[in-house]
């Protein structure tokens, strides 16, 4: 006979330790639940579980959804916020629509930048990638390069959410 493979997430260990706790008759202490459902699980113990499953990062909704309200329908930036962290949020569907690995001079980006803006300000914008650490520029300023890196969760958020629109 085949075994069925279901597959079980639970997003509080905690919560249903104690809920099987609560059906037994002499209950294990709860650090000694989560050991022993640790170990069903195939780990040595609940710390090495809970390293194997580090949650990841969530991204601030309420962040992403204030930042979309600097992008047109067309997921070009229309104006440019106030705030700095604001600011450096709304440069990363900016960097994402750069090309990775390719080396770009100052009227290259600038001409990338104003297609991707609702505004003429590349200057303002490209100062502001390099700040942020989005864009590297050799020191007399005629090559820009994209800087690889992982965005961190809003700016993932963000440019999903900029994808969507289209």
């Amino acid at each position: 006979m085949t075994r069925d493979v279901i597959s079980l997430t639970i997003d509080d260990l905690s919560h249903f330790a104690r809920s099987l706790r609560a059906g037994l008759a002499s209950p294990p202490s709860h650090l000694e639940m989560l050991g022993q459902i640790a170990r069903a699980a195939g780990y040595r113990n609940f710390q090495h579980l809970r390293a194997s499953h580090a949650p990841a990062p969530q991204a601030d909704r309420k962040r992403v959804e204030r930042a979309l309200r600097h992008f047109d329908g067309e997921g070009r930036l229309m104006r440019f916020p106030g705030r700095t962290r604001m600011q450096w949020l709304c440069l990363w569907p900016l960097w994402a629509q750069l090309p990775a690995r390719q080396e770009m001079s100052e009227r290259e980006i600038s001409a990338r930048i104003d297609a991707l803006t609702g505004f003429r300000d590349a200057a303002q914008l490209r100062r502001s990638m390099v700040e942020a650490g989005l864009v590297t520029r050799t020191v007399d300023g005629a090559v820009y390069l994209r800087r690889e890196q992982a965005p961190p969760p809003e700016a993932r958020a963000l440019i999903a959410a900029l994808s969507a629109r289209l």
